[in-house]
């Protein structure tokens, strides 16, 4: 099932997990965030299960830490790999960044410095991971609020790097590329054209709040017209990725996601509509 999977898909969340059971919806796909699905038995397994039958699924991660000082949680990767045995997903991907260090969990997705000295450190990383998944990883770009005084590079720069020293593979967010764009004030078409066009896998959509001169990625707002407009850009540029729509809090009715959901397959195929004519 590797790479096969296209259209066009939404989050997995708790809310949704009966009307997905009891009616077919207009969704290509679902993504489930892996963490949710490490504790054998209950509920969310029965769901993931039932829900597995009908609809194909990707795997992401919240917890991988690939960034980090310590090395992946050996342990955890076993249970990883015991869910991709499980679920069977189309792929599996965590995000480009740190959320601690030792016994200390932030609870946050943490930038990393754009420096040869992290480049180093994450091909053992990757290379780790790879091995235990028995797949190429997909590294998502995070929302960040801050940048090192050590940065060597950008962090598109540094992005096509480490695909290109790794062979992992990418899981472009649109929403963060724009939120990163506004907050530390650069052009977000850049990002997109510099994207190695054959790692990017999948797409993230989803919606921020506005915090003064700053954004925050909260995932509880539709998509705003800024990052439909970096969307469509993105599409032009890169063709027909799957994509879909991320939603983690004041989570709407079902079928108010879908009608959204709906708007992103209907500019992709005008976009790609009109480059074909």
């Amino acid at each position: 099932m590797r790479n096969t999977l296209n259209g066009f898909g939404l989050g997995l969340r708790t809310e949704h997990y009966r009307d997905f059971v009891e009616s077919p919806w207009h969704v290509d796909w679902l993504e489930i965030i892996s963490e949710n699905y490490l504790v054998a038995g209950g509920k969310p397994l029965y769901y993931l299960d039932r829900i597995r039958r009908d609809y194909p699924m990707v795997m992401h991660g919240v917890s991988l830490s690939i960034g980090s000082c310590d090395a992946p949680d050996s342990a955890y990767l076993r249970q990883l790999r015991a869910l991709v045995d499980r679920v069977e997903p189309a792929w599996v991907s965590d995000h480009l960044c740190w959320t601690g260090t030792g016994s200390l969990n932030l609870h946050d997705l943490l930038p990393l410095p754009y420096t040869e000295a992290a480049l180093r450190q994450l091909e053992a990383r990757v290379a780790q991971v790879q091995e235990a998944l028995g797949q190429p990883l997909l590294l998502e770009n995070v929302s960040s609020y801050v940048r090192y005084r050590a940065d060597e590079m950008s962090e598109w720069e540094f992005i096509g790097e480490l695909v290109r020293r790794t062979g992992c593979e990418l899981l472009l967010d649109v929403n963060n590329v724009y939120v990163s764009s506004v907050n530390h004030h650069f052009n977000p078409h850049t990002f997109i054209d510099a994207m190695p066009l054959t790692a990017v896998r999948q797409i993230h959509l989803a919606g921020h709040e506005k915090h003064g001169g700053y954004l925050i990625d909260t995932h509880d707002q539709p998509i705003c017209e800024a990052v439909w407009d970096l969307y469509a850009y993105t599409v032009g540029r890169l063709g027909s990725i799957p994509t879909m729509i991320e939603r983690d809090d004041n989570i709407p009715p079902l079928a108010e996601l879908i009608a959204e959901l709906d708007c992103v397959r209907a500019l992709a195929q005008r976009i790609q509509a009109k480059q074909a004519a």
